[in-house]
């Protein structure tokens, strides 16, 4: 290195600096090693201490826990309520064994002990439960620690109430290897619990040092002294150490401690051979220093000390500080990199404030820079006593768009909104905002319920416009919820949730635009909780599959049965699907509900082909369900995992289902087709789907809505349109089912119109899958006439 360089200088003048204060600080390391050593052993072992006594805790507080279970265990409380004391005992040791208890046993409000899982244990610690039960009383639960046997334990005591206390769990658990080992592994320090008798002398219990050491150890303890906690200084085998000591439990006869153990030989050992090292290094930088540090030193402080200031305020953000150096060495280099740092930095932060603040794709502001701005306006309009309003607005079925059309248009869909949004609000002070996906924000400062609500209806309007895009129309509606300070909510982030919760719940029930009520937010829980108690049936096996028949009118013999769920609630008894579909299907639960449906309808069709039986099962499925393009593939998995055949199935679709996207619905059902399953129009005559797009389906099977057949012997309305529906299906080559007969006449007069199959109550209600084959010995052919 050229010693004129300024790397040269900084590294000599560092280098110089360093001896030089490692020699004037050499004498004053020298004698402060062995304090300073001992000192860190004292503080290590104080925290190491703190450890132990927290792993202590944390072990009393996993056995209350478990305790309470125990307390709280439905089969323990009966035992108790027929006073079952094998069943109590039993319980007692089974949960004693999983938490790694020695003890367990209930303790009556009698302060007697009423049943144990170790009677001599028991017995040993009666006066220590005495002691519990009065901390219990105060606290609700209680721990300590106490010796039987010389051995101590960990004692935790629950009560047991149904309401009021009844009893007392106590459960015991030795303190010994395993906690004694875990502590060893965290700090690599020497721990033993060692008992003292009346004599005065400590026996080693359990030990991380071997027996000859533990055995030293012992004698070189002091008498038991409440005040003695630390030993600065132990020798054992020529290795010093010191050592803090912890009362664990004493009563009248014994005593155990546990003695923490950090040595000082191996805490001082790597400071030895750096005090050598350092010492050679002293004299050596000593006299480099002396020769370079002055001169260097004079040459290099000012320009750092400019640069540095300099640096000072481009932290502070001021970017407009002058850099006035000017050197041809190394410092005006540096001082260029700063400028040129510092021009960087200015227009990267105009970026970084503009990314932060700023939706990058409809240059509206994002949900950070909404959030203050909805500050600033809560802030104005508690300080005017006035009030503003948060409409929150969500897109309908843009996720379709993204999954049709792609995500390149589903932005420009996005982009062409926000544009819409802003044309619509103007450049006053209604503000909108992108806060993520298809979510928009609109802000309305010093603005009242009505105007918020003439602002929606105008947005809603605005949006029945189509909207063109690369020569593809998209008919664009939306939900918006609607809340406002201080009527619904005093703070931002609970303003913002209750109107998404008014804007979920507006999409919900198709109406636009909501206002936030309390009504909602509990309508939201109740939905939360129904989803969370259908995901529980269907871990429990709480879904029962029943089937209802449909008959052959031309035969009058039994040919296929129609799959349907019913729910076992464990409280409010079997409820009907009409109280829990329409929620799974707004959920997305349907999808699971159909895969479990269509997974024990193939189970039973194999059961009944084993006795001969072989009827085609039909299965309901949801425009959910003809979303999920994996549809076919787990529809394949179940008919290959039970080995029946996919002719065995038709498959029930609602128009209403298909028209919600026709292009993949049409998809699905090709290829559900192609692998052999039947296809059913469900309800027909309900929806709105055109024939010209129903005849491209392909489906094998019409069946007609009850709502047409249940009194069509008495009106010639409803017999004109089940007849031309009966017409129609065959002319398009397919069998036509009658949902809903409940009288003879209507299933005579199905089959004088030429109907195929017929369905309903007067056939067979629902029933359990198990119980068809009984129903179907005692099903008779009714007699129809005409």
């Amino acid at each position: 290195m050229r010693l004129h360089s300024l790397e040269s200088r900084v590294v000599i003048l560092f280098i110089g600096l360093l001896l030089t204060l490692q020699f004037a600080g050499f004498i004053a390391i020298d004698n402060a090693i062995d304090s300073n050593a001992r000192s860190a052993v004292e503080e290590d072992l104080k925290i190491n201490e703190k450890i132990f006594s927290r792993l202590l805790a944390q072990n009393a507080q996993k056995l209350i826990q478990g305790a309470q279970v125990l307390a709280k265990d439905y089969g323990f409380l009966e035992a108790m309520g027929t006073q079952d004391n094998e069943t109590i005992v039993s319980t007692l040791s089974n949960h004693g064994k999983r938490l790694g208890a020695d003890l367990t046993m209930l303790v009556g409000l009698d302060r007697k002990i009423t049943a144990s899982t170790s009677a001599a244990l028991a017995s040993g610690l009666q006066q220590s439960v005495l002691a519990l039960i009065q901390a219990a009383e105060q606290t609700g639960s209680a721990d300590s620690t106490a010796i039987v046997n010389g051995k101590p334990y960990q004692m935790v005591m629950v009560p047991i109430k149904a309401p009021i206390t009844l009893s007392w769990v106590v459960m015991a658990i030795p303190i010994g290897k395993a906690i004694v080992g875990d502590m060893h592994e965290l700090s690599m320090m020497q721990i033993s619990l060692l008992t003292s008798g009346a004599d005065g002398l400590w026996v080693p219990n359990v030990t991380t040092l071997n027996d000859e050491q533990a055995g030293k150890l012992a004698r070189l303890l002091p008498a038991i002294n409440s005040k003695t906690k630390f030993i600065p200084e132990l020798e054992l085998d020529d290795e010093q150490y010191s050592a803090r000591l912890l009362k664990l439990a004493q009563n009248e006869q014994t005593s155990t401690i546990a003695v923490l153990q950090l040595s000082i030989s191996q805490a001082v050992a790597p400071y030895k051979k750096l005090q050598r090292n350092l010492l050679i290094l002293t004299v050596l930088g000593a006299i480099v220093a002396s020769i370079v540090s002055a001169i260097t030193a004079r040459r290099i402080t000012g320009p750092v000390r400019q640069l540095a200031e300099t640096a000072r305020r481009l932290g502070a953000g001021d970017y407009s500080a002058a850099i006035t150096v000017n050197r041809q060495d190394e410092i005006g280099e540096l001082a260029q990199t700063f400028r040129t740092m510092r021009d960087g930095i200015a227009q990267r932060e105009k970026e970084i404030w503009r990314l932060a603040y700023w939706d990058t794709l409809t240059n509206l502001p994002n949900r950070a820079l909404f959030t203050s701005m909805l500050e600033e306006a809560i802030a104005h309009a508690r300080a005017h006593e006035s009030a503003c309003y948060v409409l929150i607005m969500d897109l309908d079925r843009f996720k379709n768009v993204n999954d049709i059309m792609g995500h390149r248009f589903g932005d420009l869909l996005l982009t062409r909104v926000a544009l819409r949004l802003a044309a619509e609000l103007g450049s006053g002070a209604t503000k909108p905002a992108r806060l993520g996906g298809d979510e928009f924000a609109i802000l309305l400062p010093d603005a009242g319920k009505d105007e918020a609500q003439n602002t929606a209806a105008r947005i809603l309007l605005s949006l029945e416009k189509p909207i063109s895009i690369e020569d593809q129309t998209v008919d664009l509606s939306a939900g918006i919820g609607i809340a406002g300070f201080p009527e619904h909510a005093d703070d931002v982030a609970t303003l913002l949730s209750r109107a998404e919760v008014a804007m979920y719940a507006a999409k919900l029930s198709n109406d636009g635009a909501m206002v936030y009520s309390p009504e909602i937010d509990k309508s939201s829980q109740q939905s939360l909780s129904l989803l969370s108690e259908l995901r529980a049936a269907l871990e429990q096996h709480a879904f029962r599959l029943y089937v209802q028949p449909k008959v052959g009118l031309a035969s009058g013999a039994v040919i296929a049965v129609e799959a349907l769920v019913r729910w076992a609630h464990p409280e409010r008894g079997f409820i009907y699907p009409d109280h829990f579909i329409p929620f799974a299907e707004q959920t997305g639960f349907i999808r699971q509900l159909t895969h479990w449906v269509m997974n024990e309808a193939a189970l039973t069709c194999r059961l009944w082909a084993e006795r001969g039986l072989h009827l085609k099962i039909s299965v309901n499925i949801s425009a959910r369900d003809l979303l999920d393009q994996d549809l076919p593939a787990k529809f394949g998995a179940i008919l290959r995992q039970h080995q029946v055949a996919a002719a065995s199935f038709c498959l029930e679709i609602t128009e209403s289902a298909i028209m919600d996207d026709p292009v993949r619905a049409h998809q699905t059902l090709d290829r559900l087709h192609a692998m052999g399953l039947d296809l059913s129009i469900d309800d027909f005559g309900t929806g709105y789907s055109s024939l010209a797009y129903l005849k491209r389906l392909p489906v094998d099977e019409l069946k007609i809505d009850k709502s047409f057949v249940l009194k069509m012997e008495k009106d010639i309305d409803d017999t004109k349109i089940v007849k031309s529906t009966i017409d129609l299906g065959h002319n398009m080559g397919l069998r036509v089912v009658a949902e809903g007969v409940e009288n003879v006449e209507v299933m005579a007069l199905l089959k004088e119109l030429g109907c195929d199959q017929a369905q309903g109550y007067f056939i067979s209600k629902p029933m359990p899958a198990a119980d068809f084959s009984n129903w179907l010995t005692t099903w008779k052919t009714p007699e129809l006439q005409a």
